[in-house]
């Protein structure tokens, strides 16, 4: 093969295909902002939060993996891998995660939970909480905080394993005056009690 006709291939396939070069190279370049932007802010967020090296580093992990996913189904549906099948695929997964990712019921969510609580500034590795579901309490130390939940320390030294998602979604006193019982019912009021 000649190197003239080599070369008048390869500009050929340049101009044929300019616009899915461009866009795979801004989806590139999005993917590496986004890296450098949200790396710095999740590990800030596990330092300040007082949490283990490694919490801050998964988290990093976690968010490059879905940038990725994402970035990669963008540019599969940019070079034209049968449009129509494809945004079928794209929309189900997209939905799919969405309800994972969010709905309470979901172990997705629980990851979801993670970062928000990592990057909460008022959840930190040792402060004493209170999760309040109904009438009842939940309450220990924050020893460890996990993909999927958080383990808390009572004063009794028992450790409590509570999922991130509901810890999430329950009202939470941190470093409340008074200490319970580590788990327990919230007794009523002296008012509603004589009645």
């Amino acid at each position: 093969m000649d190197l003239i006709a080599l070369e008048e291939q390869i500009i050929d396939w340049l101009n044929q295909n300019t616009l899915q070069i461009a866009v795979t190279i801004g989806v590139i370049a999005i993917y590496f902002l986004l890296d450098k932007f949200s790396t710095p802010r999740l590990e800030e967020g596990a330092d300040q939060g007082r949490f283990k090296a490694e919490e801050g580093t998964k988290a990093v992990r976690v968010a490059r993996m879905i940038t990725g996913l994402f970035g990669a189904l963008l540019l599969v549906v940019v070079w034209g891998i049968d449009l129509q099948a494809m945004l079928i695929f794209a929309s189900t997964t997209i939905t799919l995660l969405g309800v994972a990712l969010f709905a309470s019921w979901s172990l997705l969510s629980n990851v979801t939970a993670y970062f928000i609580l990592l990057l909460q500034p008022s959840f930190k590795r040792g402060n004493f909480v209170r999760i309040i579901d109904i009438d009842n309490y939940v309450e220990g130390y924050v020893s460890e905080l996990t993909l999927f939940n958080t383990k808390l320390v009572t004063e009794g030294r028992e450790v409590i394993v509570y999922p991130n998602s509901m810890l999430l979604g329950r009202p939470t006193l941190i470093n409340p005056r008074d200490r319970l019982d580590g788990i327990g019912k919230l007794s009523k009021p002296a008012e509603e009690q004589g009645n």
